[in-house]
Order: structure tokens, then sequence, then C-alpha cells
């Protein structure tokens, strides 16, 4: 199913901010708390992609017959704390009626693209480690360089640190 990439800007973020809840709702089922997920809301996540969008020029979008089903963003590794990697992957958000279908790996190609002609030559993911797309990260390539905590909706979780030594190789 062919897919169209865009460059996000301020009037998408409510559809971002849809997709980011909705794939939440899907793919953290069963991991995140119900109450967590329930208390997700379009219109707080819209404002806070409202100023990512019109900070971060790498932000992208997957279109499907005028429709935004998907979205990813990349830039500079964040942290400091992988030494080696340069960019990181933000965020890659699909929803589940999009996904196993090719659009999540055009998406993650658009974004290495984009981070490559930024100049960056290697890239982290950070996902939680129950989360499914691990195998998809794994097939693209990534390979485990380390696990972190994160908390969210107040309980305890381990996130998996991907990583590209070589973006151009991907």
């Amino acid at each position: 199913m062919p897919f169209n990439i865009r460059k996000a800007d301020e009037s998408d973020a409510l559809d971002i901010a849809k997709v980011q809840v909705d794939s939440w709702r899907t793919t953290y089922k069963g991991i995140v708390s119900d109450d967590y997920l329930d208390r997700l809301a379009y219109k707080k996540r819209e404002e806070v992609w409202k100023k990512a969008v019109v900070q971060n020029t790498a932000f992208l979008l997957l279109d499907n017959d005028d429709e935004t089903v998907g979205f990813a963003v990349g830039g500079p590794e964040r942290s400091e704390e992988h030494v080696g990697f340069d960019s990181e992957l933000y965020a890659i958000y699909l929803y589940e009626e999009a996904q196993g279908n090719g659009g999540g790996r055009q998406l993650f190609d658009a974004v290495v693209s984009d981070l490559i002609e930024r100049g960056f030559e290697s890239m982290i993911i950070i996902a939680l480690e129950d989360n499914p797309a691990c195998g998809f990260y794994e097939k693209m390539g990534g390979v485990v360089i380390g696990k972190e905590k994160s908390e969210i909706g107040g309980d305890e979780f381990t996130e998996l640190v991907f990583g590209w030594r070589d973006i151009k190789k991907i």
C-alpha cells in the first residue's frame, strides 16, 4: 500500500495528537495502566505537538488518502549519554491499521534519510521493552545498546535503547 510522506506544519498538530493517543491505546494496552491510557487527551497532546512541529524541521507525516495515519520525528541525540550516537528517532507512531503493510518502514526510512541529509551518522531510539515495535527495530538492524528506567502514570518500566552505528547502511 503506497503512502505519502510529507513534512508536518502547525495545522497538523491535532492529527498528530490523535495518532499518538490512539496508537498508545492500542500498542500499550496491557502494558501501561488502563487508567493512564484512558486519561490521554487529544487537546493536551495537540498543544505539545504544535510546539514540537514548529521547533523541529524533521517532523514527518505518513498520509493515506489525505488522512494522517502516522508520524515520526528525529534530530540530535538528546541525552548525550549514548557515546558514539549523534542522532535520535524521538518518536514513530502509526495507527494500528497502518502497521504491518510498509508504512512504518517508509516513515522510518524517510527520517533516516532526513538525518543523513542533515549530517548525522548514527542513531538511537528508545522504546518500552514490552513494545511490540522492538521487533521492528531489530528487523531494521537496530542493536540493543542499553537499558533505562522510565515512569509512566506512576509505574516503572524498562526501556531498551536501540542503536545504529552507521545509518547510511540501513
